[in-house]
Formats: structure tokens, C-alpha cells, sequence
């Protein structure tokens, strides 16, 4: 893991402990990719973050939730319905393309988004 992606993590972790309680984290990084995973607490919400940093390239997720039910989830993923909600299809153009967006209703609707980094997750 290099230096500007550990400095990011460690961002990432010393602001979660800052708003959120009993937060756990763990790295896992190879050569080719890091990835930070958090659990927490806020309130009555579990909160569950994942970081991606792959050939420079970022992808999040931000869930909200209770028990078992998915309040909100903040994403980048190559979601098929983001990619028809975005481009009105689903098509080989757009294979593997990371569209933000948000579910919620324990994931029943979806809406994209612009894209969020974890100060704006917080933020919300």
C-alpha cells in the first residue's frame, strides 16, 4: 500500500472514530489493491464503509443500517439498474462502469448520485 493511500485510510478511520462508536477497521492490501473495511455505530444504525483503491481507481460503500434493513447505501458499483436509470439502457458501452448512486427502502428504490467521498457521507 502506498503512502497517499495509507494517508487516506488513516483519514478515513480518524473520522469515523470522531463521529461514530465502537468502530472497528480493518486493511487488507496486496500489491495490486487496498481495501478499508469499518463497522460502527450511530445511534440506533450500523454503519458499514468500504474503501477500494485499485490502479488508482476509488470505489465506496456506504451503507446505513438497521438490523438487517439497508436505510440508505451510498455506492460506485457497476449496478445495472444505476445504468439504466442513468442511461435509459443497459448496454455493452457501459459494462463495468462505475455509476454513483443511492439505494434506499432496504434497496426497493435508487437514485444516482454525484459522487461522495466519506467526508461527504459523513456529512449527510
Amino acid at each position: 500500500m502506498d503512502g497517499k493511500t495509507s494517508r487516506h485510510f488513516a483519514e478515513i478511520i480518524e473520522l469515523a472514530k470522531s463521529v461514530f462508536k465502537n468502530v472497528v477497521y480493518e486493511i487488507d492490501a496486496t500489491p495490486d489493491r487496498s481495501i478499508l473495511r469499518i463497522k460502527a455505530d450511530y445511534g440506533k444504525y450500523e454503519i458499514l464503509v468500504t474503501e477500494l483503491i485499485n490502479d488508482g481507481k476509488r470505489k465506496y460503500r456506504y451503507y446505513v443500517m438497521r438490523e438487517d434493513w439497508v436505510e440508505a447505501g451510498f455506492d460506485n458499483a457497476p449496478d445495472p439498474r444505476a445504468i439504466k436509470l442513468k442511461y435509459g439502457k443497459i448496454g455493452k458501452e457501459h459494462t463495468g462502469e462505475n455509476i454513483p448512486h443511492l439505494h434506499t427502502v432496504n434497496k426497493t428504490k435508487l437514485q444516482i448520485t454525484e459522487e461522495m467521498i466519506f467526508t461527504d457521507f459523513v456529512e449527510w
